[in-house]
């Protein structure tokens, strides 16, 4: 059995919207693919360090990440019908490029701050 998320996984009050590399144009599929790294999760597992998105938006992020190849939708047919997400090979690549964006992030978030503040009083 899989440890369960981490539902501190992601600081509330990681600007994370406010940077500029994104997969699929999209702020949470990023931390959808950090969520399903270490294997499998079903819709609920991903809702816990994922508690400020709404189910629609969920849905709508994991069909985009599902449309491009990054997540596999697995299906299980019963009384208690079941439906897992994984990452494909390709959305496991992207695990190396996350990390490298996070690192970017740290060492230039200030710097991205200040230059947005400068345009935002020049506007």
């Amino acid at each position: 059995m899989r440890e369960p998320l981490d539902p501190e996984m992601f600081d509330p009050v990681c600007p994370s919207e406010l940077v500029p590399i994104r997969v699929g144009g999209d702020k949470w599929a990023g931390m959808i693919v950090q969520c399903l790294a270490d294997g499998p999760r079903r819709f609920s597992e991903l809702r816990v360090p994922l508690r400020t998105i709404t189910p629609k938006v969920l849905t709508a992020s994991l069909r985009s990440l599902e449309r491009d190849g990054f997540v596999l939708r697995t299906v299980h047919p019963g009384p208690a019908r079941r439906v897992d997400y994984e990452l494909t090979p390709l959305g496991r690549s992207l695990l190396d490029l996350l990390a490298t964006a996070r690192t970017w992030a740290e060492a230039h978030l200030d710097e991205l701050l200040d230059a947005r503040e400068a345009a935002d009083r020049t506007a």
